[in-house]
């Protein structure tokens, strides 16, 4: 692949996409991002771009369909495996970029693509970060998700979507809170895909994670095949790259050096 710089919208499967692209490494990995089920390009802030002059490695982000800059949803109803077929939407970017030495680096739906993208396209992953991914929907999960609904009803929460999202703001929080709470959705598991993962794993997880436990953790790297390490951060929720950046920094760039 030619060395460039894409920022700009790219049609996926008949879908546009917008994605944001550093390519200035020609023999080194791609890290791409994968953004959780609020997020966008803008969210990640200067985060993927430190990481990828840290390390010296080529860098993407994109907006999933109906997110930030891309093409709005046609529907807010998702099937219970959309985030394989997310999974395939990735595969298809990449192939069109011409990217096939890779780093995925997933928040919490896009850590749970991630694994999927890591099982399914095995020879185009070199490595995987996955922060708050989930494999199974826990308790945990659904009361995080009802508490943010409430705050969807009393407080700012669409008008600071709204700021990265536009229009696209009822949209997207639908598709996300009532596919988690569907009745259909509860038995969603993808623990099945996990021993395909034969790239390094690096599972990082706040200790007070509100969407998840720390058994989504252990049971992922208990059932992959390649080599998986933990960073877990005390103190923390969520979403570790915010919250606690220097130490998520420092953690996911010594692994990329070692792999």
């Amino acid at each position: 692949m030619q060395q460039k710089n894409i920022h700009s919208l790219i049609d996926v499967n008949g879908k546009q996409l917008y994605v944001e692209l550093q390519y200035n490494y020609p023999n080194k990995p791609t890290i791409v991002f994968l953004h959780d089920s609020l997020g966008c390009v803008q969210l990640w802030r200067d985060f993927p771009q430190k990481l990828a002059e840290a390390t010296q490695n080529n860098v993407l982000v994109y907006d999933r369909l109906g997110y930030g800059k891309s093409e709005p949803m046609l529907t807010h109803e998702r099937p219970v495996d959309y985030l394989e077929l997310e999974a395939d939407v990735l595969n298809e970017l990449l192939t069109i970029l011409e990217i096939n030495n890779v780093i995925l680096f997933g928040h919490s739906d896009g850590g749970s693509i991630a694994l999927i993208s890591a099982s399914k396209y095995p020879e185009k992953m070199k490595a995987l970060i996955c922060e708050a991914g989930h494999i199974f929907v826990e308790d945990v999960t659904l009361k995080g998700i009802y508490k943010a609904m409430e705050a969807y009803k009393t407080s700012n929460l669409p008008e600071r979507l709204a700021k990265y999202h536009n229009d696209k703001v009822e949209a997207i929080f639908r598709s996300w809170t009532e596919t988690w709470t569907r009745s259909d959705y509860r038995d969603w598991n993808i623990e099945y895909f996990l021993p395909q993962i034969t790239c390094p794993l690096l599972f990082v997880q706040g200790e007070l994670d509100e969407y998840g436990t720390l058994e989504q953790v252990e049971k992922t790297i208990s059932q992959i095949n390649g080599k998986a390490e933990k960073y877990i951060i005390k103190n923390v929720g969520h979403t570790p790259h915010k919250e606690a950046p220097e130490l998520t920094f420092n953690a996911v760039k010594e692994f990329i050096k070692n792999i």
